[in-house]
């Protein structure tokens, strides 16, 4: 499995891993200047890459960074961004500051991670009728919280 990267700007940074053995690759911030990113607000930052899987059989989602989340208050607008194996398009994160202070993005800066999945492509079909199970139609809270 191998993902093709394409830098769409000059000063660029591919995606890297930060150890061997980690789980997503990071994505790093291209940017002429750094960007405020306000309390409450949110902000798209451009990654000035487009990226062509090996597989069509695959996503690429978008997490963010648990320091940057837990020690900053920058984490993602749509909790987790899927990039379909299909675009080809340049990548943007949607970073958004739950914090109660201003933060400043600057180029260069790691900003999210990358992980590939195997996708399947189930066919969907209509039916009239699913298999009753224990659970039933309980949802939203129903098996409590401890």
């Amino acid at each position: 499995m191998k993902l093709y990267f394409r830098k769409l700007k000059e000063n660029a940074i591919l995606p890297t891993r930060a150890t061997a053995q980690s789980a997503g690759a990071d994505l790093y911030a291209c940017l002429d200047e750094p960007v405020p990113v306000k309390a409450g607000e949110t902000v798209m930052i451009p990654l000035g890459i487009a990226c062509q899987p090996s597989d069509d059989g695959t996503v690429i989602l978008i997490f963010p960074r648990s320091g940057l989340a837990s020690k900053n208050g920058i984490t993602l607008a749509n909790a987790v961004g899927v990039v379909d194996s299909d675009y080809r398009g340049e990548w943007k994160v949607p970073l958004h500051n739950i914090s109660q202070e201003e933060f400043i993005i600057e180029h260069g800066m790691r900003i999210a991670q990358a992980i590939l999945m195997p996708v399947p492509f189930p066919e969907i079909v209509e039916t009239d009728s699913l298999n009753m199970t224990g659970r039933g139609e309980d949802g939203f809270g129903s098996s409590g919280i401890r």
